[in-house]
């Protein structure tokens, strides 16, 4: 602005980019507004000064959004583990020895608490105790309890911490697996990557900030809303790495085009998308050019990031022989290392596959053998290359499973159905307390019986990790500052290291 009567807004100004067109053309390359401009379009210079501010804050972790960086970040980035359909704690870590002796008893209704129930159990005539057939043991230094299904993971507890009273609102997948991704229960929150992207930018200018992958089979599906920006800036959404063909759609240049032709295309489309931005004020305009470039650079990127070839052998055996397979588990969880050691901020992960309302002992043990290695090879992985102690890595599922049996209770087989109550999950890396048990659940595992965490305690002890006070992490829509923890959430110090 040089003075009362000649308004001059550059365009680094509203964009907070200093990319110009390459190929300058008169009205999109004209580097100020004259005043009449500016106030004819006021509304979308306005949009275009707050993504400005917003793009200039997300660019450096030096410069937090809101409040941003509060404290020294323990942690740089998280690798989600996400098990969709909910493992069941009781057979995988929350060992309760006398539900033997309680096996095929009514669970009593003290306990049950007149809890509301899945329309798939409600009309049960009688809600029996199905105790584990899994046998369970104490490992590491620490005695946690796991079960024999998960032999690696056993191996690694010393490195991991369990919290065993995770709670959350939900009862049905859908509401509950957004509620731990997005912090509510309806559709159209941003994702907690999304939020991170937002507040902590990027490492790489050549990869997004926020990935998520998909294996696994099972009823339950997974929207891309899981990983969407919700109501931020399109630029924050998570970019889906694929298994089959291009690992992102059209990163292979088009027949007969090379990178040179393909630049100078873009560098076109840009200063069309520029003359566009100045005429309507749009910020998604400038996001899209963002996404544009973002998407050449990763022309280079991606191929070079799954190309595997220079990988160990003792990396695959560490691993398994699935990490050679591209769309599994143990596959996405060796894309996890190296997308962290490329600086990526979250990486998700979610496998399907976990919803055993019958025939849980068999599914279940399936479901551990396609998981068990990979997960605590990428614990093992991360540590040897120095990688874990600023990598949080977090695993489970949106909510746990029932202490009663789901349909026929037999001498070899039962099902569970959704428990919201109380389940558990791990964490390891990342500034978490090393080889704890957080929290206790009583006789049945059915309630928590001190230490409780909501999801919302949960999100903020992770943005606390990551250096971020999760009250000042915001974004103000439709006259409301809203935030991932909505308008709850504390941090459990004691999960801290």
């Amino acid at each position: 602005m040089s003075s009362h009567h000649d308004v001059r807004w550059t365009w680094r100004e509203l964009t907070g980019s200093d990319s110009t067109p390459r190929r300058e053309h008169p009205a999109a390359a004209a580097d100020v507004l004259d005043r009449r401009s500016v106030l004819n379009r006021l509304s979308g210079v306005v949009g275009l000064a707050a993504l400005a501010r917003l793009q200039h804050a997300a660019a450096s972790a030096q410069e937090p959004v809101r409040g941003g960086l509060t404290h020294p970040p323990r942690a740089q980035r998280i690798i989600y583990l996400f098990q969709s359909g909910a493992p069941s704690q009781l057979d995988l870590f929350d060992y309760k020895p006398r539900l033997r002796e309680w096996h095929n008893t009514d669970l009593p209704e003290s306990v049950r608490q007149g809890q509301r129930l899945t329309g798939m159990t409600a009309a049960q005539e009688r809600f029996p105790i199905a105790a584990s057939k899994f046998r369970f043991q104490r490992h590491g230094d620490c005695g946690a309890w796991v079960s024999e299904l998960l032999p690696e993971t056993a191996r690694i507890v010393d490195d991991v911490c369990f919290v065993r009273t995770l709670h959350t609102e939900a009862i049905n997948h859908d509401p509950a697996v957004t509620f731990l991704q997005t912090g509510a229960q309806l559709a159209g929150r941003p994702s907690m990557g999304a939020w991170l992207s937002y507040g902590l930018g990027s490492l790489n200018e050549n990869l997004p900030a926020f990935v998520a992958m998909i294996s696994g089979t099972g009823d339950q599906p997974l929207y891309d809303r899981l990983w969407g920006s919700g109501f931020l800036p399109s630029r924050y959404q998570g970019v889906k790495l694929r298994s089959l063909g291009d690992p992102v759609p059209y990163l292979s240049h088009p027949a007969g085009l090379d990178a040179a032709v393909r630049r100078r295309m873009l560098d076109d489309l840009t200063t069309l998308n520029t003359r566009h931005g100045y005429a309507v004020g749009d910020p998604e305009i400038a996001t899209r050019i963002a996404q544009y470039e973002l998407a050449f650079r990763m022309q280079t990127s991606v191929p070079e990031l799954v190309d595997l070839r220079g990988e160990s052998e003792h990396t695959f055996r560490m691993y398994g022989d699935d990490a050679r397979t591209p769309g599994t588990f143990a596959y996405h969880c060796l894309l996890a290392r190296r997308l962290a050691e490329r600086g990526v901020r979250f990486i998700q992960l979610f496998h399907r596959g976990w919803d055993q309302h019958r025939y849980l002992p068999r599914d279940l043990a399936k479901q551990c053998q396609l998981t068990d290695q990979a997960s605590a090879a990428l614990v093992r992985d991360l540590k040897q290359r120095g990688l874990l102690d600023d990598t949080l890595v977090v695993w489970g599922g949106e909510f746990g499973r029932t202490v009663y049996c789901q349909g026929p209770l037999t001498a070899d087989d039962y099902g569970r159905d959704h428990h919201p109550r109380c389940f558990t999950i791990w964490l390891a890396g990342g500034g978490v307390k090393a080889g704890l048990t957080y929290g206790t659940t009583d006789e049945y595992g059915y309630n928590v019986v001190d230490q409780p965490v909501h999801v919302h305690d949960f999100h903020a002890t992770l943005l606390h990790l990551l250096g971020i006070d999760h009250e000042r992490l915001t974004y103000r829509f439709q006259g409301r500052d809203y935030r991932l923890t909505d308008v709850a959430g504390q941090v459990i110090h004691g999960l801290l290291a």
